[in-house]
């Protein structure tokens, strides 16, 4: 399980002004030239943003003016055809800016969003709002039965009233009012948070001089924060940052437990550290916003509002399967933290084990149960040969070709572009893959598309996709060396990336990813399955200097330990995932002490002391800068249903191409066409259990004796 930060194209409701700019410029004014239609990276400069923004938005008016002065009746094709086709332009802006926002960030974009930001939401509403669109289409709704519409009509037209109507369609015009105020102060209050986030991120760094201080840390880690300081122009010093390639190995292996204590406070604590990018107030605001939003609508609950579209479709179950989980995965975590405190103090160690202790203590533990620890596995990790790994596997399963296409321009060295094919060479969609960390680029891992796949007319768009993560880079004398967990983020988010480049539907608003969010995750966790496989470790796992493939001695080690620590990653992540529900199930408004939020939770299911509430709300982007508010949860439910899912490979063969042609057929290419359950049922042949979850996490070896 990952937490993966999905960053989706925004809807086609976006916005509109003047531009004295010269439009031949502007390379959003004009036709793209480049292989694909793949945005032209070399001619975008950050000031086109703005006044395409502003001319999109007019045309998207003018679009929008067509169908509702149409003099004839509403049809479907004269009124939601027309309505999936609009907004083209404003797509191909905020595909591109949004990416760029969060991958390559600088001041100049930073200011457009700000400036942006408002004028999108009001145009937003200007659609949501505009009555006589609503009639076309609520006529069409109300007789959607003699329409002779077929599947994925049906789901678009009730996609489309229900959309309308939980945007406030129906509101009086002074709700509509209170309505706009808060959505763009929603979206200004989570441009505030992101950029708090990524500025109290790029403030800290731990800089050591003694090299006494380096106790612990493997070579390559060393290297690593050597170069870091280098970079930053910083001699004779060794430097640790933040960012997970740099923050996970020191808090793992270094011996000095008052720097990883340092550490762990200034990881934990961004954003609250009542300073001028203090989130606290942020939090507050949003959360009274969304519950306030969510009466004005006619929800008791924000989670009401967004869960009544999501698999779960109300709170009440949401929290009964998140405490079903608790339960056997609390039980789990204790035992760990007792065998932790007793290597603790064979060790050495007087003291109860902390927090920032938990990470150091449980790598010691790995490698006297399982002797293994990460730095074992990471010589056969190079990157490389991780994604030649992940290729072979999709081309086994779906007989796929990846071809480099390096005449695509790139917004940034670290990039690359390829063409994913299918086996005869037909050309599917093009994927930028975007793997290292920088100061411009938020922390976390995400895939969404620069161009959705679509269908309309018989015209068909071939998808652009991402993926982006925060991997370990190269050092000056190796490789980029991955962690087994880097590894299957890779695979994860590669998951997410065919969910975009598979869809086969005709409408862009069911295509792809455009799917409920606990359902969004089981093309990319599913993946991760295969990472682990012997059969599949034997295929890409080569040691970077000697092209040694992984010893079946430690593809054996690897097996063993795959449920060591899952009681701690366990209620960590469910931790996160109810505290996100404590917020947004709040139903009267009142005062928000966030310290005193997070207190209360912990009180309330037991948090252990020695593993803490380590995804604090100052930090929590998923809810407070993502898309996952009230949904945080969707991480664990998929896993639900990728956990079912790859028993199917399991029982009749990894690479069985019938059994992926199905995945392919039923799941990948299907979208937001159909019910997630109806889906997965036609491609499983029954509903998922818990059980399958259980086991693969080891949550079920713990009696209540």
């Amino acid at each position: 399980m990952k937490l993966l930060f999905a960053v989706f194209l925004l809807p086609f409701f976006i916005i509109s002004a003047q531009t004295d700019q010269n439009q031949n410029s502007n390379p959003f004014f004009n036709e793209w030239k480049t292989p694909f239609g793949a945005p032209p990276f070399d001619l975008i400069k950050n000031e086109h943003f703005k006044p395409a923004f502003i001319e999109a938005m007019k045309l998207h008016k003018e679009e929008i003016n067509v169908i509702i002065n149409n003099p004839e009746e509403p049809t479907f094709e004269n009124t939601i055809v027309a309505l999936e086709k609009s907004g083209a332009m404003i797509n191909k802006v905020a595909g591109t800016f949004y990416h760029l926002s969060s991958a390559n960030t600088n001041s100049e974009l930073q200011k457009t969003y700000a400036e942006v930001a408002p004028l999108l939401s009001q145009h937003g509403d200007d659609i949501n709002f505009n009555l006589k669109l609503f009639e076309r289409i609520k006529i069409l709704y109300n007789k959607k039965e003699k329409l002779n519409l077929n599947a994925e009509q049906k789901t678009l037209l009730d996609k489309s009233y229900r959309d309308f109507v939980k945007s406030g369609a129906n509101l009086n015009d002074a709700d509509k009012d209170k309505l706009r105020k808060m959505n763009e102060e929603l979206s200004m209050l989570s441009l505030k948070f992101r950029d708090n986030l990524l500025k109290e991120t790029n403030a800290f760094i731990l800089e050591i001089s003694d090299e006494k201080e380096l106790a612990g840390l493997p070579e390559n880690i060393i290297k690593s924060a050597k170069d870091d300081a280098e970079r930053k122009g910083i001699t004779d010093k060794w430097v640790f940052t933040l960012q997970q390639p740099s923050y996970i190995p020191f808090m793992t292996y270094s011996d000095k437990r008052d720097l990883r204590e340092k550490m762990f406070k200034a990881r934990t604590l961004r954003g609250n550290n009542d300073n001028e990018n203090d989130n606290k107030e942020i939090v507050k605001q949003m959360v009274l916003l969304r519950l306030k939003k969510a009466n004005l609508l006619g929800y008791k609950s924000h989670a009401d509002f967004i869960q009544e579209e999501y698999m779960s479709k109300n709170p009440k179950a949401v929290y009964k399967f998140l405490m079903d989980l608790w339960e056997p995965a609390q039980k789990v975590a204790k035992k760990e933290a007792e065998e932790l405190q007793k290597l603790a103090e064979r060790d050495g160690a007087n003291f109860k084990i902390q927090p920032w202790d938990w990470s150091y203590y449980a790598e010691k533990l790995k490698k006297e149960k399982y002797d293994l620890d990460e730095q074992m596995l990471r010589p056969y990790f190079k990157l490389e040969n991780v994604i030649e790994g992940l290729l072979t596997v999709v081309n086994k399963l779906y007989g796929f070709q990846l071809v480099a296409r390096n005449e695509i321009p790139v917004y940034h060295p670290d990039v690359k572009v390829f063409e994913l094919k299918e086996a005869d060479g037909k050309h599917i969609g093009i994927i930028y893959t975007d793997y290292f960390p920088r100061d411009s680029k938020r922390g976390g891992a995400w895939s969404s598309a620069f161009r959705s796949q679509s269908n309309i007319d018989g015209e068909f768009i071939t998808p652009i996709i991402y993926n982006t993560g925060n991997f370990s880079k190269p050092t000056s004398d190796s490789p980029a060396l991955l962690t087994l967990d880097e590894v299957q983020t890779l695979f994860h988010e590669f998951g997410h990336a065919l969910h975009g480049l598979l869809s086969n539907l005709t409408y862009p608003s069911l295509s792809g990813t455009n799917v409920a969010w606990d359902f969004v995750e089981l093309p990319s966790q599913i993946m991760e399955n295969w990472v682990t496989e012997p059969e599949v470790l034997r295929l890409f796992a080569k040691h970077y200097e000697t092209g040694e493939i992984m010893p079946d001695e430690l593809i054996a080690k690897v097996q063993n330990a795959q449920k060591f620590n899952q009681g701690f990653a366990t209620v960590s992540y469910l931790t996160a995932t109810l505290l996100d529900m404590d917020y947004h199930s709040i139903t009267e408004e009142k005062n928000i002490d966030v310290p005193q939020i997070e207190k209360q939770l912990a009180e309330r299911i037991g948090v252990l002391p020695e593993i803490g509430v380590r995804y604090r709300s100052t930090v929590f982007q998923h809810i407070f800068a993502g898309g996952y508010s009230a949904g945080y949860y969707s991480y664990i439910w998929a896993e639900v249903l990728d956990s079912d899912a790859f028993q199917a490979f399991k029982e009749k063969g990894l690479f069985d191409k019938a059994t992926a042609a199905s995945f392919r057929e039923n799941i990948l290419s299907k979208g937001g066409s159909d019910d997630p359950m109806n889906l997965y049922v036609n491609f499983r042949g029954k509903k998922p259990s818990i059980e399958a979850l259980l086991e693969k996490r080891g949550l079920n070896i713990i009696s209540d004796n």
